[in-house]
């Protein structure tokens, strides 16, 4: 009989560790049946995005729910500026919560994820469906740590502290795309939309903060061309993606690009902080115009400067193939 040399076996049971290591939910099919490079989530995810604005946060979505090195627990829809919502008044979070519900039904590594919709207009009455579930999760007991990745406006987050402040010593960091450049700041969108949720968060609590400012988001540039080429052309899921991008708004005048700004919250939970550059601040006060005013004494922040908008792209298309 023919003995088995070292590297068969180490290639025999690098197979098994691997196959074993990818969800089955993700790699269905028997042909994926070979070695692959093993993962493992090692963080808990809460996604929050106002879904019922630009398509860019649900790419953002779909990139983190292919990702194996987080696992999404629950998804949360915060409320888009009235004066820009295409929804009547009241529906906003609603509408975007059934688009969310929409794509995951695409995957089946999101099968029994949680929706919650945020409120739609002022913080005032009683708590939404969002911030309660957001309490809930982040005083659930799991090993893995709890991050809390915002694409849009904080109100569900700061509506959650409200609710139980004690979260915010149970939450790993906060990872937000908004606000303006530093050290001035300035106009922008997530932020101008409800300021108060950004004071509530960065000026009031200690809840380790991420920030990716509008210089740094805005480096997610993706021509038109590449969209089609790259996204829709990847799979079913890109093309129902896609089309969310084929009717904007009659007041938008295209370039040649669209920014996929929330693309970044996948880059630093689920890929690596290391292509991109950071730099650790102190807090400042958020001004009625958007501006930051003086500084917060003992309130550090982490503050992103460059994103590595490549390996964002690139990961995200390869992973769109891989699910199809």
């Amino acid at each position: 009989m023919t003995r088995p040399d070292r590297r068969s076996v180490l290639a025999g049971m690098a197979s098994g560790v691997a196959a074993s290591a990818l969800p089955a939910a993700i790699w269905p099919d028997p042909a994926f049946a070979q070695p692959w490079i093993p993962q493992r989530a090692s963080a808990r995810v809460i996604v929050d995005n106002d879904f019922e604005g630009d398509p860019d946060g649900l790419v953002a979505l779909a990139h983190q729910l292919l990702a194996e090195k987080t696992r999404t627990v629950l998804v949360t829809v915060s409320l888009v500026d009235p004066k820009l919502s295409t929804y009547p008044e009241g529906t906003a979070t609603a509408e975007g919560a059934k688009l969310a519900a929409e794509l995951m039904a695409q995957i089946p590594a999101a099968k029994g994820i949680a929706i919650k919709a945020g409120r739609d207009g002022a913080r005032e009455g009683p708590p939404s469906d969002a911030a309660k579930a957001i309490v809930a999760e982040a005083m659930r007991d799991d090993p893995l740590p709890l991050i809390f990745t915002c694409g849009g406006p904080l109100s569900n987050l700061a509506d959650a502290l409200e609710l139980e402040p004690r979260i915010a010593g149970r939450i790993a960091s906060v990872v937000w795309i908004g606000g303006g450049n530093w050290p001035d700041g300035g106009w922008e969108y997530n932020l101008a939309t409800d300021i108060e949720a950004a004071r509530h968060v960065i000026e009031r609590t200690q809840i380790p903060f991420w920030q990716v400012p509008q210089g740094a988001y805005r480096q997610m540039q993706m021509s038109v061309a590449e969209l089609a080429a790259d996204m829709r052309a990847a799979s079913p899921l890109g093309r129902w993606i896609y089309d969310k991008f084929t009717t904007p708004p009659a007041f938008v005048d295209l370039g040649g690009t669209w920014p996929m700004g929330d693309s970044p919250l996948t880059l630093l939970t689920a890929l690596t902080t290391e292509s991109s550059k950071a730099v650790d601040r102190l807090a400042r006060r958020i001004k009625p115009d958007c501006t930051y005013g003086e500084e917060i004494a003992g309130r550090q922040i982490k503050v992103f400067e460059q994103i590595d908008a490549r390996l964002t792209w690139a990961d995200f298309v390869a992973r769109l193939k891989l699910a199809a």
